[in-house]
C-alpha cells in the first residue's frame, strides 16, 4: 500500500476521483465545484442528487461575497470553518450572535430557539449579505419569515440544517417558497461542514464562466 503524505497531493487525488462520479450530471463549473467539496467533506457521492441549486445562487453568492457582503451564520462551528483570509481579502466578514448573552434572553423573551433569536436580531443586517445556515432549522424558518415580512432580501441562502425534526422541512419549505438564490441539501442530512465547504468553493472559484 502506497501511503500519500502530502496534503495537497491527498486532496488533489480525492478531487479527481470525485471527478469520476460528475460525469453524469449537467453543472456549470462552478455548480461542480461545489459538489465536489461537499462530496470530499462528507465521502459520499451519493449524496449529489440531493444537492440543489437555485438557477441564480451561484452567480448571486459570488457577486455578492467578491462585494465584501457580509456572511451570517447560525453557529460558530460554521463560522469558524469558513476561510477568513478569503473573506478578508474581499473586505467582508463572518458574523454569528448564537452565544451572545443578549441573544439567549430574547430567545427566552419570544419562546424561540437561540438560533432564531440570532438571525431575527440581525434583521436588516441581513439584507444583501450571505445568510449560512449549517446546524438550525429553526434559524432557517426564521430567515424565511423575514423574508416573507420584507425585512431583509438576503443575497443567498445556504441552507444546510441537519436532523429530524424540521431539517427537511424548512429546506423544503425554502425550495417551494423560492423567494430567493438558494443551496441546499435536501431531506437530513446536512450540517455546518457542508455548509462550510459551499461558502469555500464560492470564496475559492476563479473560473470566468458564473452561470448557474
Amino acid at each position: 500500500m502506497n501511503i500519500i503524505w502530502n496534503p495537497q497531493e491527498i486532496e488533489a487525488q480525492s478531487m479527481k476521483i470525485i471527478e469520476s462520479y460528475l460525469m453524469d450530471y449537467d453543472l456549470s463549473p462552478i455548480q461542480k465545484e461545489v459538489v465536489k467539496r461537499v462530496i470530499h467533506t462528507t465521502g459520499d457521492p451519493k449524496i449529489i442528487s440531493n444537492i440543489k441549486f437555485h438557477p441564480d445562487a451561484v452567480r448571486a453568492g459570488i457577486n455578492a461575497l467578491h462585494q465584501g457582503r457580509p456572511i451570517f451564520t447560525d453557529v460558530n462551528m460554521l463560522k469558524a470553518g469558513i476561510n477568513r483570509k478569503k473573506i478578508g481579502g474581499f473586505g467582508g466578514e463572518v458574523f454569528c450572535s448564537i452565544a451572545e448573552p443578549e441573544v439567549g434572553g430574547k430567545a427566552q423573551e419570544w419562546g424561540i430557539t437561540r438560533a432564531a433569536a440570532a438571525m431575527r436580531s440581525f434583521g436588516e443586517r441581513l439584507n444583501g449579505a450571505v445568510v449560512a445556515i449549517g446546524n438550525a432549522p429553526t434559524a432557517l424558518f426564521e430567515v424565511l419569515d423575514i423574508i416573507e415580512k420584507g425585512i431583509a432580501q438576503p443575497a443567498l441562502i445556504i441552507g444546510t440544517p441537519v436532523g429530524f425534526v424540521g431539517a427537511a422541512e424548512s429546506k423544503d419549505m425554502m425550495v417551494e417558497k423560492n423567494l430567493l438564490p438558494y443551496i441546499t441539501v435536501t431531506g437530513t442530512r446536512g450540517g455546518s461542514p457542508i455548509a462550510v465547504s459551499m461558502i469555500n468553493a464560492l470564496l475559492y472559484y476563479k473560473g470566468e464562466k458564473i452561470d448557474g
